[in-house]
């Protein structure tokens, strides 16, 4: 597995590189050396933020911990990817081939997740817009996300509200 380290506000000592790089690693018995892991740690005040994403042949698995240090938060990070495998091991299976991870056994001990069902269907019509009219309709719904046609380039895009309070916005290529 091929390692990526990205830090912001926050400098990386060795110990810390060594204890995440060897927690990480025991992931390898899941993935081959393809997949790349990026470990993404941020220190906002006295909370540490870290994100691990892992891309295994285009296919994206991620998740994120916050803690008052990245000793802990690691310890959160990888029973939370080890669940997403779980929940996701028979659709990956089927995608990329038969077996795809080397060895199954689980390195925590999670309870089963339960299935998630789509609860409600929503169908609404995408009015042609601004950026700043968008934003201004999300600031006035008060949802954490707002899907709209973009008037000046005819493209669906996104708002989002992201953890630190500001927007976020996803232009959708198809």
């Amino acid at each position: 597995m091929q390692i990526e380290m990205v830090t912001k506000n926050y400098v990386v000592n060795e110990k810390l590189r060594d204890v995440i790089e060897k927690k990480v690693s025991k992931l390898d018995k899941y993935f081959d050396d393809d997949t790349k892991c990026k470990i993404y740690l941020k220190k906002e005040g006295l909370s540490s933020k870290m994100e691990l994403s892992l891309d295994y042949k285009g296919n994206f698995i991620r998740a994120q911990a916050y803690g008052d240090n990245f000793y802990n938060t690691i310890d959160e990070v990888l029973p939370k990817i080890e669940g997403q495998l779980r929940k996701h091991r028979t659709k990956l299976e089927k995608k990329l081939k038969k077996n795809a991870f080397i060895e199954p056994t689980p390195l925590f001990d999670i309870p089963d997740v339960p299935d998630i069902r789509i609860a409600k269907v929503k169908t609404f019509k995408l009015d042609p817009m601004t950026i700043d009219e968008a934003i201004t309709e999300f600031e006035l719904m008060g949802h954490t996300f707002f899907v709209f046609l973009d008037s000046e380039t005819g493209k669906v895009k996104v708002l989002y509200l992201r953890d630190d309070k500001n927007l976020g916005l996803l232009d959708l290529e198809y």
